[in-house]
């Protein structure tokens, strides 16, 4: 095991929709083991301007350099707030969208041919203020969280995580990205090939346009779940890269 030094960057682990911090713990425990400064920060998944603005704030106090770490929509939430904080060095994308600018994410994953997302979704409302205006949240259906979000876990872990999934704005799928720090920071990714929820197509094709050093694994969309292993070398080997 290897210390960190006080010049290491901190990985931050941006959690994606429909989940929460809880999602990076078995990753959280290899990298903290490997003497890896680590936070996992609640995404309020309300936004993808909002949203990156909170979590460029989370990155603007750490003490030092940050590695951002994005799954799924967290992806796009890294991107962005990178852009506005100038201490992060690097990203990671994991099962991770990283849209350009001006992108919509339900306008990209609806072109994807391996997502089944989209019916599996349910509607709900949350209150908007302190009156009756309510907006619309997303859900994935419990019945099928299993195979859309997490095919590559036992059915009973599968019914936890879809138990205590935390749902998204629906605006956030309707609202542009900003300038993407991928343009500007090197980059990562680790690509699901059996990713049915952002579609392994589609997430293949954004890590190529951005460039990033690309790992491709057998497995679906909670690839850090699965496999906390294997993301967390990729994670490791992105840190001595930019800690050079």
């Amino acid at each position: 095991m290897t210390d960190a030094s006080a010049s290491s960057p901190t990985v931050v682990l941006v959690h994606g929709a429909f989940a929460d911090a809880g999602s990076w713990a078995a990753l959280s425990e290899l990298l903290l083991a490997a003497g890896v400064r680590v936070l996992a920060p609640a995404n309020p998944l309300r936004g993808i301007a909002s949203d990156a603005a909170y979590t460029a704030s989370v990155f603007a106090q750490i003490d030092g350099p940050v590695l951002a770490v994005g799954h799924s929509y967290g992806g796009a939430v890294i991107s962005n707030a990178a852009t506005h904080a100038s201490n992060v060095v690097g990203l990671v994308f994991v099962a991770a969208f990283a849209p350009d600018e001006n992108e919509v994410l339900g306008e990209v994953e609806g072109t994807s041919r391996d997502s089944v997302l989209g019916p599996a979704l349910l509607q709900r409302t949350f209150p908007t203020g302190s009156g009756a205006e309510t907006a619309v949240e997303l859900y994935v259906n419990p019945e099928s969280f299993h195979q859309v979000f997490a095919g590559d876990l036992p059915e009973a872990q599968s019914a936890v995580l879809a138990a205590s999934q935390r749902p998204v704005a629906a605006s956030a799928f309707d609202e542009k990205s900003g300038t993407p720090a991928w343009k500007t920071l090197p980059s990562w990714a680790v690509v699901a090939t059996g990713d049915t929820a952002a579609g392994a197509d589609v997430i293949l094709s954004m890590a190529k346009r951005a460039n990033a050093t690309i790992t491709e694994l057998e497995g679906s969309h909670v690839i850090m779940i699965s496999q906390p292993r294997a993301v967390a070398d990729v994670i490791l080997t992105a840190l001595k890269a930019v800690s050079q």
